[in-house]
């Protein structure tokens, strides 16, 4: 949002927030969705560079599309040991599962 927008709605009585103000989260939970979300994102870029559908990854996972569908909208019901394990299946290195999460704090940061 820009700067001057948000200053005329605060102006007009609104508060201004995230979805982490709304739901109240605390820093480390805060920084918990970052990183799954960024792995989540991961995922889906990886796959897609890899030239795969959904299906295609979750029967090299043994799953099903929905759960990818799940694992790459970061559900919360998918786990980060599921989500890194995919990366890894897809041939993601350790560096690249730790790049994924640096730039989500990069962009909380931003």
């Amino acid at each position: 949002m820009k700067p001057e927008t948000q200053k005329r709605l605060e102006r007009h009585g609104w508060r201004v927030g995230d979805a982490g103000d709304f739901l109240g989260l605390s820093d480390h939970e805060r920084r918990f969705v970052e990183m799954k979300l960024g792995l989540a994102m991961g995922l889906r870029e990886y796959r897609e560079r890899h030239g795969l559908t959904q299906t295609a990854l979750a029967r090299r996972l043994r799953s099903s599309q929905s759960r990818v569908a799940k694992m790459e909208a970061g559900d919360r019901t998918v786990s980060l040991d599921l989500l890194v394990r995919a990366l890894l299946a897809l041939g993601a290195t350790r560096q690249d599962v730790a790049r994924l999460i640096r730039v989500s704090d990069r962009v909380r940061a931003a």
